[in-house]
């Protein structure tokens, strides 16, 4: 009861943030370079076809609240050949999905279960909600969306991944990038562009 209530209480300030962020209210509140309207008037990188539906992956479980013991979020973008590609709302959110629409798109604010990883919206922002304090890493994110991840391919996307995390170069493989509290990670396939900016919404 406890965790269902902790649960509520979390998703109404993620929503409140979410329809905040055009208030231009301080604390990081607005995204910059890469918003979300940017970010989801994109082409997609891939949808949710391949998307996991309810199954444990990775050991990773989905769940019919949300976890919020250990809260946290980073931020992808990924760019193919200089542009900029969408990350669809609602990875690691099990179907059937309920949608609203905010000022700043779409939101998606329930599902069958949660895993604990996910999205929300379309602007890269990844929850990472999980009952115990654990690193999970942009690899299972992406084996959470169905799409591959490695150093010569991202998505349906291939050739050399260069990626960046909190603006500097990642040397190492990119599914062993550690999802950390505001982690900016950007990849870049195909065409190297300089890490670009990110703010994340406040209450966030």
């Amino acid at each position: 009861m406890l965790l269902a209530a902790a649960a509520a209480v979390a998703l109404v300030a993620v929503v409140t943030a979410v329809l905040g962020r055009g208030s231009g209210a301080g604390g990081g509140g607005t995204a910059t370079t890469s918003s979300s309207s940017t970010t989801s008037a994109a082409a997609l990188l891939a949808g949710l076809e391949r998307a996991a539906t309810g199954a444990p992956v990775d050991g990773i479980e989905c769940q019919t609240t949300e976890q919020v013991l250990f809260h946290i979020h980073a931020h992808l973008a990924v760019y193919v050949d200089g542009r900029a590609r969408g990350i669809p709302e609602g990875i690691g959110i099990a179907p059937p999905r309920h949608e609203v629409q905010t000022p700043d798109g779409p939101f998606v604010d329930g599902g069958s279960c949660y895993y604990w990883l996910h999205s929300h919206t379309a602007d890269g922002i990844i929850h990472i909600e999980s009952p115990v304090q654990r690193t999970l890493t942009l690899g299972n994110w992406f084996d959470l969306w169905g799409q591959p991840l490695s150093a010569t391919q991202v998505g349906p996307a291939t050739g050399p991944v260069i990626a960046y995390v909190n603006g500097q170069r990642y040397g190492g493989e990119p599914r062993s990038i550690p999802l950390e509290a505001h982690a900016l990670i950007q990849l870049d396939s195909g065409r190297d562009v300089p890490p670009e900016p990110f703010s994340f919404p406040a209450g966030l």
